[in-house]
């Protein structure tokens, strides 16, 4: 996403118009979730996906109309269970799509995707707020904002006193369309992508990645056996690293407070070394997988290696809510409903 919105701003500053391509909405088996952005060049190149397959196509099409008449667009796509084979989709399902026309002659544009690509490696929250032009053409070209965590706007082209209604909307992940005064607007949350790193690539992880990208989270799986970590076993991650050994594993990762690391090895000795490097860093969740006896004995071993009691209370184990969770599967429902309490706390916090 960073990439994606840096792009954005440096094409713009070159004096490029683009378009914006956003999920608003979706229901059915729809393959990405709302709030998924692709960025359209005129030669028709683009950065960033919104699932691929026709959905993507038809979307590639509108963008091109978007071009030429310079006016932004919501449109509704429904895919059948035809559309849906070639796209990793279950069965057929709706989505809302708006494709925005930013223009390189508007100077606002490139300073608010320039302060979004700046703000994400932060961890910083902000809200991207976008008035939609009229349905009956009287307005048509769209107006937008971007207002950071403090409530402060940059490069703002809306009249200050719509902003209040629509900061009361931030709370939510999803973009979401608002009707203020007769105006339509749409509020996007900005804010660095949730990651989950599964330590691990064994039955447990392989659920937990499948279930954690369905509700939104990107999913990063890493392990020492090329056999176990691979696109075969885990098609909906979006990065498989294959580790020499668990003693360097977060080298180089960029982990923060939207970072949940997720410690399923094969083995007490790989959970500790991993749990040991986990807690040095600023993940916003640790988790890991075991019993309780075996959680003590690992705690034990660090606390005599110096680390804190207050340290180790950062720590979810037993990972997962205690649902009576046994096989593989409802193993992971108990960790991926955990991980979104846990999302939801951190969003609220």
């Amino acid at each position: 996403m960073k990439e994606l919105y840096e792009t954005c701003a440096r094409l713009l500053a070159e004096g490029e118009d683009l378009v914006m391509a956003t999920i608003i909405s979706r229901s059915g088996s729809a393959p990405r979730t709302a709030g998924t952005r692709m960025l359209v060049r005129r030669d028709g190149s683009f950065v960033g996906t919104i699932g691929g397959g026709l959905l993507e196509a038809k979307v590639l099409q509108e963008a091109g109309e978007v071009f030429q008449s310079g006016r932004p667009s919501l449109r509704e796509f429904h895919l059948t269970g035809d559309d849906a084979a070639g796209m990793d989709m279950i069965c057929g399902g709706r989505l809302e799509v708006f494709v925005d026309y930013l223009s390189a002659g508007v100077p606002e544009n490139v300073q608010i995707y320039r302060t979004i690509a700046g703000l994400l490696p932060s961890g910083q929250r902000a809200l991207l707020v976008t008035r939609l032009p009229d349905r009956d053409g009287c307005r048509d070209r769209s107006g937008r904002c971007l207002l950071l965590q403090e409530g402060r706007p940059v490069g703002c082209s809306l009249p200050a006193g719509r902003l209040e209604p629509l900061l009361q909307a931030g709370g939510s992940r999803y973009p979401q369309l608002l009707q203020v005064d007769g105006d339509t607007f749409l509020v996007e949350p900005v804010s660095s992508p949730h990651t989950v790193y599964l330590f691990g690539a064994g039955h447990v992880a392989q659920k937990v990645a499948w279930l954690a990208s369905f509700v939104g989270f990107r999913t990063v799986v890493l392990d020492d056996r090329e056999e176990f970590a691979n696109r075969q076993r885990f098609p909906r991650a979006e990065k498989i690293i294959v580790l020499d050994d668990f003693e360097h594993a977060m080298k180089d990762l960029p982990i923060g407070r939207d970072s949940y690391l997720v410690i399923v090895t094969r083995g007490h000795r790989y959970d500790l070394t991993v749990l040991a490097q986990a807690l040095q860093t600023g993940a916003g969740y640790i988790g890991m997988i075991g019993s309780t006896g075996k959680r003590d004995a690992i705690y034990r071993a660090l606390r005599e290696a110096g680390v804190t009691g207050e340290q180790l209370a950062r720590v979810h184990s037993p990972i997962g809510l205690p649902i009576g969770a046994e096989t593989p599967e409802e193993i992971a429902v108990s960790i991926v409903a955990e991980l979104i309490k846990v999302r939801g706390e951190l969003m609220n916090g």
